[in-house]
């Protein structure tokens, strides 16, 4: 019985070590933690590729694998993730995935930072040179500066991790792009794989170096894929902070609130104006500005309200539309390697303003042409009734409202239609209309 009972607590204690120590536990099933680069690389991108190598490395994760499927982003987050992914404490497996998915751009030097890099067949990766916010061609020095610094930059971290850095400078200088199969064969990928299962059979007990020195076996054959998706409002912030989303919610937001302010009371576009508003100022705030963009948009849209007050015949409006061309090239700063306002949404915005203003330009100078229908100035050739005899003053019925009325000449009888030939304050001037103009009136 005393050797029962040891037993049975030997037995208990090794229960209660492994509840403490769960690594120990599920030291036969690893981990890997799975998160995906889809679209812009932006400021959100960066904070959760962060998140997810911080989660994956406090979960003692056997590696981190980034789905990669993105055009470019812009430069400074690029920068913030090539450091966060360089400094990761475990490995970093970038997967170019799905099928039709692509690594260009700022995603080019994103992978080459990963310590592995795999793509699916029917993907591609490149197209790196440096552009303008608008897609335009850096030149002069400045251009010189930025191209000599990324070619600089995607070399040292393909040679870091053993890759082409000769076809790597390639990419940057003439925007070269190839595909899953040429990647593999010009080492600039580390291998392709149908599907991360495979991926993660195959690299099971490979040696990976790391940057900082030394190398890590991968234990990852049979591994649990836990799955670390954007939260919803990563995702919404993400979708808000597309350069053109955000450009459009800004236009949507200025045009809602002029149509409030030129109709008080329409309530619904100055609803949707506000809320457009507040949706354009969180996307703006999380992109690179640029302060005289802003401006260059805001003194627009004050040419195009100025011309509609002053008679300058479309002049201001001229203006405005330029003013808004150049502030929407120079709107957000994306950096060497992104992408600012597309040119087309930028053009078909300039138009759309251009349409719009024209029209109630011309709708305004019309009005101005008219006759003015209000005030007593309306009264001059109306024709009324006198309500009892102007010997010359007396009243008269005119537009609907009695009005004390002065003969111009002799006496005019009680129910003689009158027509106003003047106005002195509330006063009229009147005139006996003959029988066959009364006619000619009422015809």
């Amino acid at each position: 019985m005393p050797g029962r009972r040891f037993g049975i607590r030997i037995t208990a204690m090794g229960f209660a070590l492994l509840a403490l120590n769960p690594q120990g536990a599920g030291a036969g099933s690893p981990t890997v933690l799975e998160a995906s680069i889809e679209g812009d690389i932006n400021s959100v991108t960066a904070a959760y590729v962060s998140q997810a190598v911080d989660r994956a490395q406090s979960q003692h994760a056997g590696a981190l694998v980034l789905l990669m499927n993105t055009p470019g982003g812009d430069s400074v987050s690029m920068d913030q993730i090539v450091t966060t992914l360089l400094n990761a404490r475990l490995p970093v497996i970038v997967y170019v995935s799905p099928v039709g998915a692509r690594a260009d751009s700022a995603g080019l030097f994103v992978a080459q930072a990963a310590d592995f890099v795999a793509m699916t067949p029917g993907t591609n990766l490149g197209s790196a040179h440096p552009i303008s916010a608008t897609g335009a061609d850096l030149t002069g020095d400045l251009g010189k500066k930025v191209l000599n610094d990324a070619v600089t930059r995607i070399r040292s971290l393909a040679a870091m991790h053993g890759r082409n850095a000769d076809w790597c400078e390639k990419a940057v200088r003439e925007s070269v792009n190839v595909n899953a199969d040429e990647a593999v064969a010009l080492h600039v990928a580390d291998a392709k794989a149908a599907d991360l299962a495979s991926l993660l059979h195959a690299l099971d007990g490979r040696q990976l170096a790391r940057p900082h020195g030394g190398s890590e076996a991968l234990m990852v054959a049979g591994a649990t894929v836990e799955d670390a998706a954007m939260s919803w409002p990563q995702q919404l912030l993400h979708a808000l902070i597309d350069p053109n989303v955000a450009y459009l919610l800004l236009l949507v937001a200025i045009y809602g609130l002029i149509a409030e302010v030129s109709t008080p009371g329409a309530i619904l576009p100055g609803t949707v104006g506000g809320i457009s508003a507040i949706l354009a100022l969180i996307a703006l705030s999380s992109l690179p500005l640029n302060l005289a963009g802003v401006l260059l948009v805001l003194f627009a849209f004050g040419l195009f309200i100025a011309d509609l007050k002053a008679p300058t015949h479309g002049i201001l409006t001229a203006g405005g539309v330029v003013a808004l061309l150049l502030g929407s090239a120079l709107l957000i700063n994306t950096g060497p390697l992104g992408m600012g306002v597309s040119p087309w949404v930028i053009g078909g915005a300039a138009i759309a303003s251009a349409l719009f203003f024209g029209l109630v330009l011309s709708r305004v100078v019309a009005a101005r042409r008219q006759p003015i229908f209000v005030g007593y100035e309306t009264l001059i050739g109306r024709v009324g009734q006198a309500r009892e005899e102007l010997k010359p003053s007396g009243l008269a019925f005119v537009a609907g409202a009695l009005w004390k009325a002065t003969a111009t000449a002799g006496t005019i009888p009680a129910g003689t239609p009158v027509r106003v030939v003047g106005q002195k304050g509330l006063e009229l001037s009147v005139e006996p209309v003959p029988a066959e103009q009364l006619e000619e009136a009422r015809c």
